[in-house]
């Protein structure tokens, strides 16, 4: 599992007792150890005797069945599988339903919210509270205009000004990571004013 995922992110729970292993025990564990595990976000795996159980969130549907589907060809038939990995769309839906495509806007070339932004950093504060336990990155972007090192700094400013606005709202703050991307992920054409405005956006992302 260290090797898998990285010594830091692997608890250690396991105990000793006086069972007996089914053949070839630790030939089929080794299998299970597979990379198509790291799609898992806080992840359980179960194993009691031959029954397997699969805990965990994914990204969708599809992962969610392909992740059971590859533990499954590792064992052999007498080995069952317990799918009891979950979808964590429902989470990050729950944030871009409170942004509603909305634009938290700034002062012109600066870090400092306008009043505008505020009840909707207040909406965004409401619906991350309700993830209680999970993680979130903050995303400035820019548009094209000026130099890109600038831009790039000058998101990371207005990304970190909004995680200083949530936090005041009660939020920890080791919950949110900030990162700037200034103009690299444009979701517009830069060539026009209300393009250039698109791309100047903030945006929300649940982690684990």
């Amino acid at each position: 599992m260290r090797e898998l995922y990285g010594p830091e992110r692997v608890v250690d729970q396991l105990t000793l007792g006086s069972v007996v292993a089914p053949p070839q025990w630790q030939q089929y564990v080794q299998k299970m150890l597979s990379p198509s595990l790291k799609q898992v976000s806080r992840g359980q795996l179960s194993i009691q005797g031959n029954a397997i159980e699969l805990r965990g969130e994914v990204a969708n549907e599809a992962v969610r069945q392909q992740v059971a589907s590859d533990l499954s060809q590792t064992l052999n038939p007498t080995y069952t599988v317990r799918n009891g990995l979950r979808v964590a769309v429902q989470e990050q839906a729950v944030v871009d339903q409170a942004l509603a495509n909305r634009i938290v806007e700034f002062e012109p070339g600066s870090a400092v919210l306008r009043p505008t932004a505020q009840p909707i950093l207040d909406e965004m504060a409401t619906a991350m509270a309700r993830l209680k336990g999970r993680h979130f990155e903050v995303i400035g972007h820019t548009d094209a205009s000026g130099s890109r090192a600038a831009n790039v700094s000058l998101s990371l400013a207005r990304a970190q000004s909004v995680k200083r606005y949530l936090t005041g709202k009660g939020l920890p703050a080791d919950s949110i990571a900030i990162s700037g991307l200034g103009p690299d992920q444009p979701v517009a054409s830069n060539e026009t004013d209300e393009g250039r405005a698109r791309n100047r956006r903030i945006e929300f992302r649940v982690g684990s």
